[in-house]
């Protein structure tokens, strides 16, 4: 298998774990704050590292060079393929911006050292492909938000139930999936199939979503949710080894909530609720392109999956600034803000159309795909598809006049945008708006590692005995048929 030129998976794993032992012991907030970016700001380095290195390489996976985990916990253990590629350095990302645009009222009480954590063991998890480390991975992830909302005073019940549910299901379901009996195998791809609909949060197993985000702080649910553990566990644990019909269960559960969670979007008077509905119905609309396994339905799921995670987050991190300066915002009433923060209104909107794939923006193509793969399955998925992308779309104009037009806003002080949140709007615009340009290198790469990873199931089904080659099987195929 190709190796990386430097261990930079293992140093983006290790550097926030353990900034988050310098962290934990800080009283002071600010030093514990600017500590954090350092720590973030350093992983974040490592995992763009890895993500050149391993273009550089031309291959489908690589492991670390000098690598120490392969021998003791197998080769999947720590390796980056082109699913995981670029998912690495977004969730870096994402976490590095969260910490730099932290206000100083908030940052007594946002978690650093456990956000640190978090880092950690997600990075972990994208690196991962072992089916016990990935378990293991989702498990351990539950346990910083849990923290925070223990510390905030807030019930944990609905959290801690569902979590629980979910790991168990998958413990059960992996350990009972070997089994001969047919029975047995379609009674473990249930189970697993309901935990990624738990984490994934569809509906009716979605309500933990909502707790999370009325009582948690919006940072730390925005960092959950957004890298989309669940679908990345749809696509390691169950995509291999679900027959047709569960997949096929997968997505019609997916799309329903897909159109429920934009309907309950535009109804909201919460901007919180607004925007976890939001997130819902596009995450689902991610597991409708990943369980189409086709190459077209797969390559919009996967574009659909680094949009979602800029732009959604980009909404989040502006409703989170908007929320540092005024509260806890009511959808409700009219709040008349564009007069006094003009850079995050823009950005809210831009935000919030290229979630929902307006041209020129990084989710055109993936939504463009996305409903393709759907009116090839059936016209009326595509329907559905169009109908939750249209109510997602009147939901996020009716936020946006509702939070920035309508009314004069008065305040004696200046509630103009940071510096910090500028950078990070400069950082995701120039993202957001250069994948909608310029998309050909984004979609090629998903389309790539969609072909490739229907290619390996493909492999594996004919040969379940023996492990695919790191060449890309793809590319040898379509040689040897030309040739």
């Amino acid at each position: 298998m190709f190796e990386l030129h430097l261990p930079w998976l293992e140093l983006a794993i290790l550097t926030p774990f353990i900034g988050a032992v310098f962290v934990c012991r800080v009283r002071d907030p600010e030093l514990a704050w600017r500590r954090a970016i350092v720590f973030t700001f350093t992983a974040l380095c490592f995992t763009v590292g890895e993500w050149q290195d391993f273009n550089s390489l031309h291959t489908f996976e690589a492991h670390d060079h000098w690598d120490f985990v392969t021998p003791i916990m197998g080769p999947d253990a720590i390796v980056v393929d082109e699913l995981s590629a670029p998912l690495i350095p977004l969730a870096a990302l994402l976490f590095f911006l969260v910490t730099l645009t932290t206000m100083k009222t908030k940052s007594r009480r946002f978690p650093f050292a456990w956000n640190l954590v978090s880092l950690s063991l997600l990075l972990a998890l994208l690196s991962c492909r072992e089916p016990w480390g990935i378990i293991a991975l989702l498990s351990a992830q539950v346990i910083p938000p849990w923290f925070e909302l223990r510390a905030r005073g807030r019930s944990t019940r609905v959290f801690t139930s569902h979590m629980l549910l979910c790991s168990g299901l998958l413990i059960a379901g992996w350990l009972i999936l070997p089994a001969a009996s047919p029975m047995m195998k379609n009674l473990a791809i249930g189970m697993l199939s309901l935990a990624v609909l738990i984490r994934s949060g569809v509906a009716p197993l979605h309500c933990w979503m909502t707790d999370l985000f009325e009582n948690a702080s919006l940072g730390t649910a925005l960092l959950f949710v957004a890298p989309m553990s669940g679908a990345y566990a749809a696509v390691r644990l169950v995509l291999p080894v679900s027959p047709e019909w569960a997949l096929q269960c997968i997505a019609l559960l997916s799309l329903t909530t897909a159109v429920y969670a934009a309907g309950m979007a535009l109804v909201q008077y919460e901007a919180r609720r607004f925007f976890c509905y939001l997130f819902l119905s596009h995450a689902s609309l991610v597991l409708v392109g990943l369980e189409v396994a086709t190459p077209i339905g797969l390559t919009g799921g996967l574009c659909v999956w680094l949009s979602v995670g800029m732009s959604l987050a980009g909404l989040g991190l502006t409703l989170r600034a908007l929320e540092a300066r005024s509260g806890r915002l009511s959808l409700a009433d009219y709040h008349g803000l564009y007069e006094h923060m003009p850079s995050l209104a823009v950005f809210f909107l831009l935000t919030g159309l290229a979630s929902i794939g307006f041209p020129g923006t990084v989710g055109f193509i993936g939504a463009e795909l996305l409903l393709e793969s759907a009116v090839a399955v059936s016209p009326l998925v595509g329907v559905l598809v169009v109908l939750a992308a249209a109510l997602n779309s009147i939901a996020v104009l009716q936020a946006y006049f509702k939070l920035f037009t309508g009314t004069q806003h008065t305040t004696s002080i200046s509630i103009k945008a940071r510096w910090r949140e500028r950078f990070a709007m400069l950082i995701l615009s120039a993202l957001i708006l250069g994948g909608g340009l310029i998309p050909q290198p984004g979609v090629a790469s998903r389309y790539h590692a969609a072909t490739e990873i229907i290619a390996r199931l493909k492999f594996r089904e004919s040969i379940p005995e023996q492990t695919p080659p790191s060449v890309n099987i793809h590319e040898v195929a379509v040689r040897a048929t030309s040739h």
